[in-house]
């Protein structure tokens, strides 16, 4: 497992941008997969993007896709998710996520390991 630390989230107006980062710790990380999911009040847990450690493949959901971007920087033990064109439909606490195989982060919502989350709002 790593330890995952979220930074990056706030208050920002509609149509605006925030980038998230979240840190590892690990000699390992460059192995792992890397996601990010996100939870509004009163809603699951729901997947938004991920990245692959072999290749470098990217999965985004279809309500984030065209806006969010994941990048990693296996140097820095870093992911991050570049978010622009926010909507109000995007405010929840942003959740960091972990994982030996892409699947347990695309296909199934059980990451090794997760993060303490980051709160975004986004206001209209």
């Amino acid at each position: 497992q790593v330890q995952l630390v979220e930074s990056g989230g706030g208050l920002v107006q509609a149509g605006g941008s925030l980038r998230l980062s979240c840190a590892a710790s690990g000699r390992t990380f460059s192995s792992y997969a890397m996601g990010w999911f996100r939870q509004a009040p009163g809603k699951e847990r729901e997947f938004v993007a991920a990245i692959d450690w072999i290749v470098g493949s990217t999965y985004y959901s279809d309500s984030v896709k065209g806006r969010f971007t994941i990048s990693r920087d296996n140097a820095k033990n870093t992911v991050y998710l570049q978010m622009n064109s926010l909507k109000p439909e995007d405010t929840a606490v942003y959740y960091c996520a972990a994982d030996r195989s892409i699947n347990n982060l695309v296909v199934v919502i059980t990451p090794g390991s997760w993060g303490q989350g980051t709160q975004v709002t986004v206001s209209s």
